[in-house]
């Protein structure tokens, strides 16, 4: 680890949340540095995601319950700064998501697919300013979309417009099958 990396991450575990105060008592029990138990448990969970039962759980799990906790916190928070980069998270998650919900089958197999699929996860939620997500939206999704809006809009409306009359024939449907079952009902009476 490079010095600097080494600083950002003992800063990071001597912030005040749930996990750095479990890391405190820890290391108060154990004598043991909080940096080496933080890095155990990483190199723990690396194992697991190589050759665990239930890898894709834990990497998802670890891609969206913590960013899912923190986006709760931000949109709580006046500051606005952190809302940006949680919806520039999310966007970046539902991209991959949806590049990987075609992929996945054949990605699965490859060795270390969970562990490199959780550290690209952890990089685009990383606390920093450029972190994955910010990384990814400026280089490529942002360009992507200024350049296409205006198609990626009428495909949106159409498909907008195309949900609106399937709920309203389906609507139709129900209120027709309820009056023709009541009828049948008070027939049967």
């Amino acid at each position: 680890m490079t010095a600097s990396m080494r600083q950002r991450f003992e800063k990071f575990l001597h912030e005040k949340n749930c996990m750095t105060s479990l890391l405190e008592k820890i290391e108060t029990k154990t004598g043991v540095s909080r940096s080496y138990i933080a890095i155990a448990i990483i190199g723990v969970l690396a194992v697991y995601l190589v050759i665990g039962y239930g890898a894709s759980l834990l990497c998802n799990l670890i891609g969206f319950a913590y960013p899912a906790y923190i986006s709760i916190k931000a949109i709580e928070s006046p500051n606005k700064d952190d809302d940006t980069q949680w919806l520039t998270y999310w966007v970046v998650y539902g991209i991959f998501s949806i590049a990987e919900f075609f992929s996945d089958i054949f990605l699965s197999w490859f060795p270390f697919y969970y562990m490199l699929k959780c550290g690209f996860l952890v990089w685009c939620m990383a606390p920093s300013p450029s972190n994955g997500a910010e990384f990814l939206y400026h280089r490529i999704i942002r360009p992507f979309f200024l350049k296409h809006e205006a198609q990626l809009d009428s495909v949106v409306k159409d498909l907008k417009d195309k949900a609106a009359e399937t709920a309203d024939v389906i609507t139709k449907e129900a209120k027709k099958a309820t009056v023709n079952l009541l009828g049948d009902e008070k027939k049967g009476i």
